[in-house]
């Protein structure tokens, strides 16, 4: 066949890996000359209704012109799309240049024809708006800006496509067929309809791992003991609901049993479906049974398997080689080196994985990459939840192991909609998409509690994991996650002891803290907490060690009624002596009055000295339950001072109370809890992103073009960050060179008195704790004097590259950066200028956009912030004025995606108004963003 003159080499970047509808998988790549055999092929599975619509007429097969054409193209004007499964096409995409007047363009124009043909089989999964947004992508890239598509009338499946696709459309019929064209440009519709079809996809693809009707573990061993065997028991024995088998290729000829379950040599042997596979062979193995189980239709896989990433360089290239074979099938993986998945579902009752028991059901998902922690995770869970079955328990577990296909945001996806979770519960080691978690968190935790912890904080991720690397720190990640309405939390303990308060507690509507106990010490200790968690406790209430179950009831109560109050922790020691209050009447006490007077989450904080803490369990285990299957219904409501949550906020059997060993843990749940309830009402009204009319963003846009058109990347010089800032209305103070005294006094005289003298030199700019700054200097003399105590002191001015700047009117020095992260996204922070600031770390961070009301808590939510407030009697700063000034810098980011770093430094922000005394810019060609792109799953 003769080689294409092809205008480009072979694009590799356009191919991708995507999940469909139905959660499998499927490979989209650009089709060459070599597909011809296999475009035959697939034309032949197509119906003739799907031809007809296809071609407009009967069109049974295709000539060796049609498959000439339809598999050479040049990348450029002629763009093929194939879908594939197994390596056939399931499904393709095409476009084509055309002219002004329709016809096929001889000169580039940016107007293109589209066309699909999906195979009948997989129609319905999704694969045509899969193309659709891949094959946009391409034109896009290629200088196409619209699309243009003819289809008949009856072809209603592929109108719906075009139609739900979320772009800017025009609709016309002539000649008995729809004209559909389509701009190409990303609107907030369209990206939500992306959005939205990835979350059903991947939520689908976990759900189908989690919820499998078969299950085929393959490497059960003929003997007790190893990986294999134990997994398969581990189903057995917590009666998985579907059909279980083992397989074991060893097996004797006619043995069709292993510990009572039905066994085989091979998954291709099993009669009927195998929706989901375990696989615990040696790593030099999985590629085999990897082939039988996509060759059979198996849905996704489980590898417990190691000897991949997490062993070394040809460990990770085995890994990469197993998802990419895996996907070829549409099958999605955990792990490998995993540890496995639980689904507590009375439909399900899944455990595949090595917990040797099934932790007790409820309404807690958990996430672990590794599997040390997801055991220890699991054995606290159960520890803490005594002998109640319910909301101390856990809906669905995922240990990911090296996650090389399925990973933290793929199972946040199901969760976000499982009737069955109420709470999110995470371990990460590693977070391979910021951007997308951030979003994903964001959407989850308006629903539902979503609490991580985070390993590795100061080292790199494990060796296992392989994910893109971020610059920003730690410090700042979490910050960025708080935002999202992620509870951050330190450790495994405190990701326990949120998670079951807020799996069993109401949310606190506000930070008032009722204390109440029969020990004063520990009362005290509760008080100071609360104090140190930024929570408003009441004074201890002292029962005595006297107090009766009836006294505690009746101080419960009351203090629940009370409308100054927005949470109770009661602290209780074992009294001892004849008459003293036993465990299980105080348990009931606590539970009764918990119960009547519902709204306020109630603690208790207890010795571990007696047995209170399953004395409550058991409470709660005879308690009366909630009845309605509708979680809005069972939701108490907040007293009236309080804003309306979201119905999540009371769990269904909200009257089991946790219980802490100790205050600190106790206090350290409910600080989180307040905070997430009042995130959660400031979601509600996130605020919005303000229109400045003084902003000429296309000033600004034909600045930065010219600017990179000299190179890749620069750093601006002072004028054109000085006119670049002014284009989005911030003003920064003119600083003129100094390089010799005359040229210095010449400077003030421009400027006018007084004037600032400043060393530019990188070692003392900004620092006037060096004495690199003279300020207030009132006329020529005083300029003159400090501009030799600065050359004496620090050295020639060639070396301090003095400049002389007008004075400021006195105020709080701050500083304000942005900067683009490949992989978090564009970061907005703030904090005071200063050496103290910078060792203590203290600066704030806000993902760009920032909202009106996100400017005013970036503001507020430094330590330092009082500094700003008027501390110690100093006047107040014009904090308005920089949060303005915060607004102006985000939407210059935002707006233009090549501005990479911004610096201003200092700000002097005085009691009316602001000055920005020090300003750099960076450009460079913006970083790629795949939060914008077609849909795809992580390259491999």
């Amino acid at each position: 066949m003769q080689t294409s003159p092809d205008r480009h080499e072979y694009p590799a970047h356009w191919e991708a890996d995507v999940v469909l509808r139905d959660g499998g998988t499927a490979r989209i790549r650009p089709i060459t000359v070599d597909d011809a055999d296999r475009l035959v092929s697939f034309y032949e599975q197509v119906s003739d209704e799907s031809k007809y619509y296809r071609f407009f007429a009967p069109y049974p097969r295709l000539s060796a012109k049609d498959v000439h054409r339809f598999t050479h193209h040049d990348f450029v004007d002629r763009v093929g799309l194939a879908a594939t499964v197994g390596g056939e096409f399931i499904a393709t995409v095409r476009y084509d240049r055309i002219g002004a007047d329709g016809t096929p363009a001889s000169a580039p124009a940016d107007e293109a024809e589209v066309a699909f043909l999906v195979q009948d089989a997989h129609q319905g999964r999704g694969v045509a708006s899969a193309l659709l947004e891949h094959i946009g992508a391409v034109a896009r890239e290629r200088g196409i800006r619209r699309f243009a598509a003819e289809v008949l009338p009856a072809n209603t499946k592929m109108i719906k496509v075009f139609t739900d696709a979320g772009y800017t459309q025009k609709r016309s019929f002539e000649d008995g067929v729809v004209r559909l064209e389509f701009d190409l440009e990303p609107t907030d519709r369209s990206l939500a309809v992306q959005y939205a079809r990835e979350h059903r996809a991947e939520a689908r693809s976990v759900q189908r791992l989690l919820a499998p009707g078969s299950v085929a573990v393959i490497g059960a061993g003929r003997t007790p003991g190893g990986v294999g065997r134990s997994v398969l028991g581990n189903i057995r024995d917590a009666g998985f609901t579907g059909r279980l088998y083992a397989v074991n290729k060893a097996l004797p000829e006619g043995q069709k049993e292993l510990d009572g379950v039905p066994a085989r040599r091979s998954v291709r042997d099993i009669d009927g479906p195998v929706d989901l596979a375990v696989v615990a062979v040696p790593a030099e193995q999985v590629t085999e049974v990897v082939t039988e189980c996509g060759e059979h239709g198996v849905q996704g896989l489980v590898v417990v398997s190691a000897g991949y990433a997490e062993s070394g360089h040809e460990g990770r290239e085995r890994q990469r080689a197993l998802v990419r074979h895996a996907r070829t099938y549409g099958m999605r993986i955990i792990g490998p080196n995993a540890f496995g998945i639980i689904n507590t579902s009375p439909e399900v009752r899944l455990n595949a994985s090595l917990a040797p028991e099934v932790p007790r059901p409820g309404r807690i998902g958990l996430f672990a990459q590794s599997g040390a922690i997801g055991i220890a995770l699991l054995s606290r869970l159960h520890r803490r939840g005594g002998g109640v079955t319910g909301v101390t328990g856990v809906s669905t577990f995922v240990s990911s192991g090296n996650r090389a296909d399925v990973s933290g945001n793929d199972v946040l996806q199901y969760w976000y909609e499982d009737p069955d979770t109420d709470v999110v519960l995470m371990y990460l080691e590693s977070i391979g998409n910021p951007r997308k978690f951030t979003r994903l968190a964001r959407r989850t935790a308006a629903a539902k509690p979503l609490v991580v912890v985070q390993g590795a904080r100061h080292g790199a991720a494990p060796q296992g994991h392989a994910v893109r690397a971020t610059r920003l720190p730690h410090a700042t990640v979490s910050a960025l996650l708080r935002q999202a309405g992620v509870i951050r939390v330190d450790t495994i303990t405190e990701l326990v002891d949120a998670g079951l308060l807020l799996a069993r507690q109401p949310l606190p509507p506000g930070p008032r803290v009722a204390i109440l106990g029969n020990s004063e010490s520990l009362g005290l200790l509760t008080y100071d907490a609360c104090l140190a968690e930024g929570l408003r406790p009441h004074p201890p209430q002292d029962l005595t060690t006297a107090a009766s179950a009836a006294d505690f009831h009746a101080a419960l109560s009351r203090a629940l009624a009370d409308d100054r109050c927005d949470a109770v922790v009661v602290t209780a020691i074992p009294a001892v002596g004849e008459g003293s209050v036993g465990d299980g009447a105080l348990a009931e006490a606590l539970r009764s009055a918990s119960a009547a007077t519902p709204g306020k989450p109630v603690l208790v904080v207890h010795v571990e000295l007696g047995g209170l803490a399953e004395a409550l369990s058991a409470a709660a285990s005879t308690a009366p339950q909630t009845t309605s299957d509708n979680p809005s219904q069972n939701a108490p409501s907040p007293t009236p001072a309080a804003e309306q949550l979201p119905a999540t906020e009371a769990p269904e059997g909200a009257h089991l109370i946790p219980a802490y060993p100790a205050s600190e843990r106790a206090v350290r749940a409910l600080g989180q809890a307040v905070a997430y309830a009042q995130w959660r009402r400031d979601a509600a009204d996130p605020g919005k992103v303000p229109e400045y009319e003084d902003i000429d963003e296309k000033g600004a846009a034909a600045l930065i073009d010219g600017l990179l058109a000299r190179g890749q990347g620069l750093t601006l010089g002072t004028d054109e960050t000085c006119d670049l800032l002014g284009h989005y209305g911030v003003q920064v103070h003119r600083a003129l060179p100094a390089p010799t005294p005359d040229a210095a006094a010449e400077a003030a005289r421009t400027l006018g008195y007084p004037v600032a003298l400043k060393a530019t030199a990188p070692h003392l700019r900004h620092r006037a704790d060096l004495g690199g700054v003279r300020l207030d200097l009132a006329d020529e003399d005083q300029l003159r004097r400090s501009y030799a105590e600065l050359t004496e002191l620090f050295g020639a001015p060639e070396e301090l590259r003095p400049v002389v700047q007008r004075m400021a009117p006195r105020g709080v020095d701050v500083v304000v950066r942005a900067v683009i992260d490949p992989a978090a996204g564009a970061v907005l922070s703030f904090g005071l200028a200063g050496a103290a600031s910078q060792l203590l770390g203290d600066t704030a961070h806000r993902l760009i956009p920032v909202t009106d009301r996100e400017a005013t808590s970036l503001v507020r939510s430094i330590r330092t912030a009082p500094l700003l407030f008027g501390w110690r009697g100093s006047a107040p700063a014009d904090t308005r004025a920089l949060e303005e000034l915060l607004l102006r810098v985000s939407r210059l980011v935002d707006d233009h995606p090549e501005v990479v770093a911004v610096t201003l430094e200092p700000v002097v922000v005085a009691s009316h108004g602001l000055s920005v005394l020090g300003a750099s810019v960076r450009l460079a060609p913006p970083p790629a963003r795949d939060d914008l792109g077609p849909r795809t799953l992580p390259a491999y």
